[in-house]
Order: C-alpha cells, then sequence, then structure tokens
C-alpha cells in the first residue's frame, strides 16, 4: 500500500484524505456545479461524504495511491480534492479533480496539479499521466492545457454520467519526457 507524501505549494498543502475532512468536503460537494461536472452527483448530507471519504481510503487495498486533500494553508480548511487513480505502476495514472467553487479562479487546481504531477513522474515513475473533461467543462480543460497536457481528442459519446445522460470528452495526456522537457531535469 502506498503512504501518500504530504506536499507543499506556496498556497496549500496536499495531504491524504480523512474522514475528519467531511464537513468541508460536503460544503462544496453538495454544489450543483461541482459533481456533475465531474461525472457526480452532488452529495445530500454529510453521512454520504463520509460514505465518499472511506470509498476512497478503502481504494488504498485495491492498490490506488490515495485521494489527496487540497488544504489552504493560510485557513487550514480543506477545499477540494486531487488524485491519481487508475494507477498502473510505472506505466499510467489519471488525473482527478474537484474544487469548492468559492476558489475558482485562482489558479488552486494548477498548482495542486504541478506538485501531484511531479509525485507522479518523478516518484512513482510513471510515464504517462491522462486527464479528461467534458467537452462542455471549459475551466478543466484550461487547466490541463496550463499543465502542459495534449488535446489527445475526443470520445464521442464516451462518459456516462450518474443520471443516465451521456456526454463526450476530451482526452488529455503527458507523458514523462513532455513533463520533463517542461520542468527541467531537476
Amino acid at each position: 500500500m502506498i503512504k501518500l507524501p504530504v506536499l507543499y505549494t506556496p498556497r496549500l498543502i496536499l495531504r491524504e484524505i480523512c474522514l475528519g475532512d467531511a464537513e468541508d468536503m460536503f460544503s462544496y460537494a453538495q454544489h450543483p456545479l461541482v459533481g456533475p461536472n465531474a461525472g457526480w452527483a452532488p452529495h445530500t448530507n454529510v453521512q454520504e461524504t463520509r460514505r465518499v471519504i472511506q470509498i476512497f481510503l478503502e481504494a488504498k487495498k485495491r492498490g490506488e495511491p490515495g485521494v489527496f486533500a487540497i488544504i489552504e494553508r493560510k485557513t487550514g480548511r480543506m477545499i477540494g480534492t486531487i488524485e491519481l487513480f487508475n494507477l498502473i505502476f510505472g506505466f499510467k495514472a489519471e488525473l482527478g479533480y474537484a474544487l469548492n467553487p468559492d476558489f475558482w479562479g485562482r489558479g488552486i487546481i494548477p498548482e495542486a496539479a504541478r506538485s501531484v504531477l511531479e509525485y507522479g513522474f518523478r516518484v512513482l515513475q510513471l510515464k504517462r499521466i491522462e486527464a479528461s473533461a467534458f467537452l462542455t467543462n471549459h475551466q478543466s480543460q484550461r487547466v490541463c492545457e496550463k499543465l502542459g497536457f495534449i488535446r489527445e481528442g475526443v470520445a464521442r459519446n464516451g462518459y456516462l454520467r450518474y443520471d443516465g445522460k451521456i456526454f463526450d470528452k476530451v482526452i488529455f495526456g503527458i507523458t514523462d519526457t513532455e513533463y520533463e522537457n517542461l520542468n527541467g531535469n531537476r
């Protein structure tokens, strides 16, 4: 089982999510623009959020690295999550994230993701990290572009959401070589 490191950025602390984060997570997970844009239903109560966190924690037993809670340094508040999932050790993973809408447009996800990408490529020794976003989710696509991901195409009718709606999704990817070219061989 992988022990997630604690990662630090200028404004954030990224650490493994825990059940104590449920209240903060529920504050944004109930928002109608957060979950549906990521493919999951808005949470209806904090108990549901606790169950989701428990699922995150149990996924580690199946070989997933775990989910980072995004903590705002100045307040200590948990404001989002970011993760590498569908991990194939030494090969690839997918990047996923969610953020409290109160913090949208401030560069929080790119800041957090840069740390997670470094962890993925330099510690986990991944060769590729993928990300996807609904064709209509321009904010998430912009995040991928800022991080240096290459838009690889559109999976038409590529995502069946929790409510039965089918969406096209844009597929992005970045290789270890592309990452090193963008970030230098440190």
